[in-house]
């Protein structure tokens, strides 16, 4: 384990243009001790891989409302194998129907987070989960 704090990137993919939650949480976290980069609204699967590698993240934490998880998340996780982190525990949150959370899981969405989550419990399951990166 390094001597640095678990490095989340908060990232709001898609078209979506509430972040209240997200930012509610990236706050939270950095209430709870962790390094947190926010990417900001409408981002592209593209976009979230490239913050991620240039900011050396442990973790990628996904906030969608849209509806459209089963086309962005997928996508996010294979650009950031194909870019080498395969390591970054990846989680998402918001509306995201159960029946979803097998196939999301199938991709490499660790953990779906829904309405109610408190800020510790996501703080909670990052410290269990995490893998800090070298």
């Amino acid at each position: 384990m390094t001597d640095r704090p678990i490095k989340v990137l908060i990232a709001k993919p898609g078209l979506d243009g509430h972040d209240r939650g997200a930012k509610v949480l990236a706050r939270g976290l950095r209430d709870e001790g962790f390094e947190v980069v926010y990417t900001g609204l409408r981002q592209t699967p593209e976009m979230i891989a490239t913050a991620a590698l240039q900011e050396d993240v442990d973790v990628v934490g996904l906030s969608i409302l849209s509806g459209a998880h089963m086309t962005l998340l997928p996508r996010i996780t294979k650009l950031l194998r194909d870019s080498g982190l395969e390591d970054v525990l990846v989680t998402a949150g918001g509306i995201i129907p159960d029946v979803d959370v097998t196939a999301l899981a199938e991709v490499g969405v660790a953990r779906v987070f829904g309405p109610g989550t408190t800020i510790a419990e996501v703080a909670d399951y990052l410290r269990t989960n995490a893998r800090p990166r070298d």
